[in-house]
């Protein structure tokens, strides 16, 4: 135990931290103690007008525009699988064909987006992979 443990432990036991402000509720973390004073009301304003910071926008449309796109193809491919007899074989072929081409362009305009991104983020822990088309449409494809 350090020297500053003891006094602490001491004066938790005899009660002095019992009356304390705020307590029992949750700590006020929204406030960046590293962030310059002069901005921190901007920042608090913008936080709680629903503004974020551009690179977090991006990510969410990034994040937006494939769920789109997944659902898209994932709807094609319900289809090709349920395609009444009324259609011909190549009629269908084509469609998923079309449906596919389509959501390989999304693929690669996502890629470039990510790209873009990943140079904003502040850290590449917040980094998003780029996607592979093939690998996507096997895995929405697959049952």
């Amino acid at each position: 135990m350090s020297d500053i443990d003891e006094p602490i432990k001491k004066a938790m036991q005899d009660g002095q931290f019992d009356n304390l402000p705020g307590k029992g509720k949750p700590l006020n973390l929204d406030d960046d103690p590293f962030a310059d004073p002069e901005w921190q009301l901007a920042h608090h304003i913008l936080k709680n007008s629903g503004f974020v910071l551009p690179w977090i926008e991006a990510r969410q449309e990034i994040e937006k525009d494939l769920a789109e796109a997944r659902a898209e193809l994932k709807r094609a491919w319900d289809w090709k699988q349920t395609a009444s007899q009324k259609t011909l074989p190549a009629q269908i072929e084509q469609q998923w064909q079309q449906s596919m081409k389509i959501f390989q362009e999304k693929i690669t305009a996502l890629n470039k987006r990510i790209r873009d991104y990943n140079l904003q983020a502040p850290s590449d822990r917040f980094h998003l992979f780029v996607l592979n088309s093939d690998k996507e449409i096997a895995s929405l494809t697959s049952d």
